[in-house]
């Protein structure tokens, strides 16, 4: 069994935005500030959270490795590996092994990636391209790997730190569901995912993990977060998988959740550790 698990959670630390006094009336006043997203690294341990079916793996665990950079100026950078291994009901285990390294425009125009998987370490799996938005909003992707070619996408299609900006800012407004064309290279390069994004009520109650009872997050706002993943044009049929967060104002999350439907993984955020990161200067 592999697995392969689309992390869209760009994670950042707390480094606040200022702005300058807006005055009304004679008097002054700050505008809302929205902590951007900035450089961070963190791991989650994964184990089994339940498994359903008869065929469903009956042990699994793993780990999730994170690394997110840069900003609004300069463009995001991200670098994620996940090591997982899976105890089918029948036969050996499976151990997979997979890393992206993405890098994404501040303003969601262009988006280049690479991705290497391997299962039992044979038969190593590589997707390395890059898609551009033109001047029109039409999306072409350019792929090397697995095999050179071309495709053209939807307008409509958004990249991976443009979607997770999509969900805080719709989580910001209090909206409860946004839906939206995913691409992130995953599957070869060839997919497009319809999701449907949940949101909940905003909270500020305390975490357990000890990983995030840190000052940089201490009485900062977050949201549940559930996302769906479908195939393209099958928002009828069930999800390929469901994955589901706390999210954080500044895009820290925790409290990880891949539901596959007939088994489902946990990842609890074990790891948090802040980089040095640049203003955007606009």
């Amino acid at each position: 069994m592999t697995l392969t698990i689309r992390m869209t959670c760009a994670l950042a630390m707390a480094l606040w935005a200022t702005g300058a006094l807006a005055a009304a009336g004679g008097d002054s006043a700050p505008p809302p500030v929205t902590p951007p997203l900035a450089a961070h690294r963190a791991v989650y341990d994964l184990t089994l959270a339940s498994s359903t079916d008869a065929k469903a793996p009956n042990m699994a665990r793993g780990r999730i490795a994170f690394d997110f950079t840069g900003n609004s100026c300069e463009g995001y950078v991200q670098n994620f590996r996940q090591m997982t291994e899976i105890q089918p009901a029948e036969g050996p285990s499976r151990i997979s092994d997979m890393r992206s390294a993405t890098f994404e425009d501040g303003e969601g125009r262009t988006f280049r990636f690479r991705v290497e998987s391997t299962v039992d370490n044979a038969g190593v799996e590589n997707v390395d391209g890059r898609a551009a938005k033109s001047s029109d909003g039409a999306l072409s992707v350019s792929l090397s790997r697995p095999r050179p070619s071309r495709l053209d996408l939807d307008k409509a299609v958004v990249f991976p730190t443009e979607h997770l900006r999509r969900i805080l800012e719709a989580g910001r407004q209090g909206k409860k569901m946004l839906e939206a064309k995913v691409y992130d290279g995953s599957d070869s390069g060839q997919k497009v995912f319809d999701s449907l994004t949940v949101i909940g009520a905003r909270t500020e109650t305390p975490v357990p993990e000890k990983a995030a009872q840190i000052p940089q997050l201490q009485n900062m706002p977050r949201w549940p977060v559930s996302i769906s993943y479908f195939e393209e044009g099958k928002k009828d049929s069930p999800p390929s998988y469901t994955l589901s967060f706390d999210l954080y104002e500044n895009g820290v999350s925790r409290a990880l959740r891949f539901d596959y439907g007939d088994f489902a993984l946990l990842g609890e955020l074990t790891k948090l550790e802040f980089l040095p990161s640049n203003p955007c200067k606009k």
